[in-house]
């Protein structure tokens, strides 16, 4: 009796080291998105709006990458 273990990125069958590989590099593209788009954001806001938020310019990277990455 063998076990099969197919994974699917983006619809397409992949397997072993490969699909890993494509596992760990499309969770770094959603997380690098969700910092990005975090970061945009925040960065076209106006000082009074982050005020009213409690922030100011400079806590926007650390803001982004917890967001993304939670660190």
């Amino acid at each position: 009796m063998t076990l099969s273990n197919t994974q699917t990125i983006a619809g397409l069958p992949v397997s072993g080291w490969l699909g890993g590989v494509l596992a760990r590099w499309t969770l770094a593209r959603e997380r690098r998105a969700v910092y990005l788009k975090t970061r945009n954001e925040l960065s076209a806001m106006s000082d009074r709006d982050l005020a009213d938020i409690n922030l100011c310019r400079l806590q926007i990277e650390d803001i982004a990458r917890q967001a993304a990455y939670g660190k």
